[in-house]
This record gives C-alpha cells, structure tokens and sequence, in this order.
C-alpha cells in the first residue's frame, strides 16, 4: 500500500485484505479501487425491422461502441425486453408474434459493468397476414454474385425466386448461419463487419410467409482485401463438392485450387463442422494446380457438414483456412 508503512501485520487484516484482492479484481490495493465504469455504450442506430412472417419480425441493427467494450444487445417489443444477444451479432428473429398486427421495436447496447445505452428510435412493424395454404418452398435464388468492398465488406446480387403463393424475403447465409436478410423487393445485399483478408462463402434463400425456406443458391466465394502490412493470404480457393454413392455410403469428392507458398505442400487438415476429421498427406509427389480428395461419409440423407481446410506451408506452420461451403448428403 504505496505512502503507507506497515509492519508485522495483524492475521485478520491480512486475510481481508487478500480475500478482497482475489474477491475484486478492481480493487488497487486493500483500502481503495480503480475508477469504476459508469459510462453507458452508444445508443445502437440504424434500427430496422421487418415482417418475414406473420409470426415473426426480423430486427438489426448498426454496431454501438463504448469507451472500455460493448458486451451485447438487448431487443424489446414495446417495453417488454424479449431478447438479449451478443455483441457479435447485430440482427435476430423475434417469433411468436400475432398475424396482422402492429409492434414496435427498440435497441439498447450494454457493457460489461452493466450499464445500458438510451432506447434507440423505436421502429414500428406490422406482421403479415395469415398466410393462404402454402405447401410449396420458394424456388432457390439464381446466379448469385458479388464484389468484396475493400477489407470489410462486400456486396451481393441474385436472381429473383418464385413461390406458389409468394416470397416475402431473401436470406444471406455464411458457413450455414444467417447474416443478414431484405425484403423480397430486394435482390443485392451490402454485407458489413467482414475481417479483411478472409475467405468467405456466401449462400442466398428466398422465404415466404409460412417460413418455408429455398434451397441455396449457387455458392460464392469472396476473399476480403488484406489490411495494410498483413501477410499474404495462404487459403486454399475454389472449394467444391461433388456428391456421390459408393455402397451404403455417400462419397464427398472435393477439389480446391491450392495456394501459392513458395514451395511444396505435403498436406492438408480437413475440417467438417469446425472440427478436425483427417490429414490428408499425398502417398507420392504432391499435386500441382488443383488438388482433389474422396472422404466417405457413412451419414443417413440429409446430414449437412460445413467443409473447410488449410494447407500445411514450407515452414511447416499450418496456413488460412478455405471457405467454408455446406454440402448435404443426398442421393
């Protein structure tokens, strides 16, 4: 305790004191604490909100900030807080709703102290009608395209989709979860908070009033700009499956473009679902150009695996990872 000379001191003191210390991590010494955070995140901006359904609205929002580090985002229909997320995320679905009907949505940003921004302009909504009998999924969304836009974002554009009673939005799918979502009037997308340098894979479903989801459109690889000073990206590109049957079993032929390292790749890791399935290493000389493997799956139809891998450099160090397609296992 700085300015203070103490000797031989008493056991209880000591225990408080260090009870305390481990107690309060805050805490600068035993008899005082560094400066508290009282100071709330931004007010989030930019609050939308769209009927995708007519039990569901779809909200996002533009990321806050806060002088230490927002934690998350709580959401609210009126006064009633309905849902709390992270602050990696920007958008959610708020389901359970009522057909026909008005609401209004807010956004409010927290710290980790706890303090919470104002209330953002409440956005009002109304949800879409009781949908007539619907059966049919819309079509899936042609000829999707895009351009990077710098390090951090990027720019998407497709094809529209049909449905038999009709579609009410279009969503923007990364490694099979959702990102973003416009309304059916829509057919370009501007994606933002991208990591620069950074494979992407990007898929689009058109949606309809029962919340009958399209397959995916074609996939989309982008790559984001590199930021100043950063190393060259060793991500493999071109990742593609091609789906088959060998017995029982479905066979997964993948080929990808390999990256440019200076030297030889003696390997690949193999990713499905985030995790490590197996090192493929050649039996004779590596490949030149575009590299292929067959992984056979034992799974019952309908099983979706996300599909990454990275190669192994000259200096031995394990490169960037792919991006990330889904592939499901069908006859």
């Amino acid at each position: 305790m700085e300015g203070t000379t103490v000797q031989r001191p008493h056991i209880s003191t000591a225990l408080a004191c260090s009870a305390a210390l481990l107690l309060a991590p805050l805490l600068t010494a035993c008899g005082g604490t560094a400066e508290a955070d009282t100071q709330p995140p931004s007010t989030p901006k930019g609050v939308t909100a769209q009927a995708s359904s007519s039990t569901s609205v779809h909200v996002m929002w533009e990321a806050a900030s806060d002088n230490k580090a927002v934690a998350g985002y709580e959401v609210y229909r009126g006064k009633a807080k309905v849902k709390s997320v992270p602050a990696t995320k920007n958008m959610i679905d708020v389901d359970g709703l009522k057909a026909s009907t008005d609401y209004t949505f807010t956004v409010r940003s927290k710290d980790a102290a706890g303090n919470l921004s104002e209330p953002s302009k409440a956005v009002p909504v109304t949800t879409q009608a009781t949908p007539a009998k619907d059966d049919e999924p819309p079509t899936a969304p042609t000829k999707l395209t895009g351009t990077a836009d710098g390090s951090r974002a990027a720019t998407l554009s497709w094809g529209t989709s049909t449905d038999d009673v009709g579609v009410t939005s279009y969503d923007i799918y990364q490694e099979d979860s959702r990102i973003h979502s416009v309304p059916a009037t829509e057919t370009t997308a501007k994606l933002t908070g991208l990591r620069p340098g950074t494979v992407y894979t990007f898929t689009v479903r058109a949606r309809d009033a029962s919340d009958k989801s399209s397959p995916d459109s074609n996939a989309l690889d982008l790559t984001t700009e590199s930021a100043p000073g950063a190393p060259e990206n060793t991500a493999p590109t071109g990742l593609r499956a091609e789906i088959g049957k060998e017995g029982a079993d479905f066979t997964v032929d993948l080929s990808w473009d390999q990256p440019e390292t200076g030297g030889v790749i003696p390997a690949y890791q193999l990713h499905l679902n985030g995790k490590l399935t197996t090192t493929i290493v050649w039996g004779g000389t590596p490949p030149k150009g575009r590299a292929s493997y067959r992984l056979t799956l034992a799974d019952p139809p309908g099983t979706r695996y996300s599909v990454k891998l990275r190669a192994k450099l000259p200096d031995g160090k394990w490169g960037d990872f792919s991006a990330q397609p889904t592939i499901v296992l069908k006859d």
